[in-house]
């Protein structure tokens, strides 16, 4: 019986503010929490709390075969802490119900995997793991990393830490003329590997309302039907979850298409499995081969790091505040380690992106700034006077020392 595996990634960064020096010290210096605060309550009302409520009536409807899984990154599950606490206990009631998997992740949902040196990277999974033990009640077996963001060094790191499995981007590219659905295992460490099937995700992500596709209107089971038409073991459909509700709003009939797709598929001979049940289910079928320049992702259509790392204001960027790590680490100040690792997280690359037409319209989605530009030069007005508060730090201690 072939499975349906179902994946979401529920993410909300820590969006900047327009930068001016005031008299914040801390955290709410760089960061404009009452905007995040604002997106975060509209997102919930819209996505998150209808969007989980239907899914634990889904999983009672259907007596446990309607299973899925999630990633929730550390950003979200701590604006869930200060402004959501409804929307994390239903979190809760999902895990509980023992058809609903929670997967791992870097906690600040940022380009750590890109760091030659891996420390930061396991760091960072570490404190994803206590939060989700602690706020969720789950210790996850299976990796994510942001974005998808996947090669031969990363799944070895992640083997290494001891998950069983990791997602990635079914492309052609990596898979050439091989099906993302089947289970593969990453070149020399092993550790099996999940790729998206992108055209039937992006078939409900992101055509759903799109009235200019020959397919217009999606219906439930017409979906079903292409996947059980679809040949492989396993139909890897991952996605955000703000498809329901934000990025395709009630009024589309997206809600209405997500109540009668388990029907339609269970009525197909269809399962729907959870990653950790299709890596038991299925052996894998050959390796997969990404070297550590050639790192791919589900981001736009060139599927690698682009999106964040394609132009020379994003890489001046990244290597500015990643060069700023050790040093950071040097004033054991928990504050500005928490500034520096949230201005890790990859949204604040994403809105520096130039691409054009589709994918620029995506990277515009909920930022702050008026152009890539704006984005840039917002963010590097930050590092350097974050980075002088870092040497200030420095400076005290150096010279508290010598006294």
């Amino acid at each position: 019986m072939k499975s349906i595996c179902f994946y979401f990634e529920v993410h909300q960064p820590y969006r900047l503010k327009w930068f001016w020096p005031d008299e914040h010290t801390g955290f709410e210096r760089y960061f404009d929490n009452k905007t995040n605060r604002e997106i975060f309550e509209k997102i919930s009302s819209k996505c998150y709390l209808p969007a989980n409520r239907t899914m634990l009536d889904l999983v009672d409807e259907y007596d446990g075969k309607f299973k899925i899984s999630f990633s929730v990154t550390g950003t979200l599950l701590s604006q869930c802490e200060k402004w959501g606490k409804e929307v994390l206990e239903t979190f809760r009631q999902m895990a509980e119900t023992g058809c609903v998997e929670f997967l791992e992740e870097t906690n600040y949902h940022s380009l750590a995997g890109l760091f030659d040196d891996r420390e930061e990277f396991r760091e960072q999974i570490r404190e994803h793991r206590e939060n989700m033990k602690a706020l969720i009640g789950v210790e996850p077996q299976v990796f994510r990393n942001t974005e998808l963001i996947y090669n031969n060094s990363l799944a070895a790191t992640v083997k290494d830490m001891g998950y069983k499995a990791i997602l990635s981007e079914g492309t052609e590219h990596l898979l050439g003329n091989r099906s993302p659905n089947y289970v593969y295992q990453a070149k020399d460490s092993n550790i099996k590997v999940l790729l998206r099937n992108y055209k039937l995700s992006d078939d409900i992500g992101y055509r759903f309302t799109a009235r200019w596709w020959p397919e217009y209107p999606l219906t439930a089971d017409k979906w079903a039907s292409w996947a059980s038409l679809t040949p492989g073991d396993t139909l890897n459909i991952f996605m955000d979850y703000e498809t329901f509700g934000e990025h395709q709003w009630e009024e589309t009939g997206i809600f209405n298409f997500l109540k009668a797709l388990p029907g339609e598929v269970l009525d197909r001979k269809l399962a729907f499995h959870t990653p950790s049940e299709v890596i038991s289910r299925y052996d894998p079928v050959a390796d997969i081969d990404v070297g550590d320049f050639s790192t791919i992702s589900w981001a736009d259509s060139e599927r690698d790091t682009s999106a964040w790392l394609g132009n020379d204001m994003q890489r001046r960027c990244f290597e500015d505040v990643k060069m700023l790590g050790p040093y950071v680490r040097r004033t054991k100040d928990p504050e500005i380690i928490n500034i520096w690792k949230h201005l890790l997280t990859s949204d604040h690359f994403y809105y520096m992106c130039t691409k054009n037409l589709s994918d620029g319209d995506v990277h515009s989605y909920f930022s702050i700034h008026s152009s890539p530009f704006d984005a840039a030069i917002n963010y590097m007005a930050i590092l350097m006077d974050f980075k002088s508060m870092v040497f200030r730090k420095l400076n005290a201690m150096d010279a508290e020392a010598h006294k």
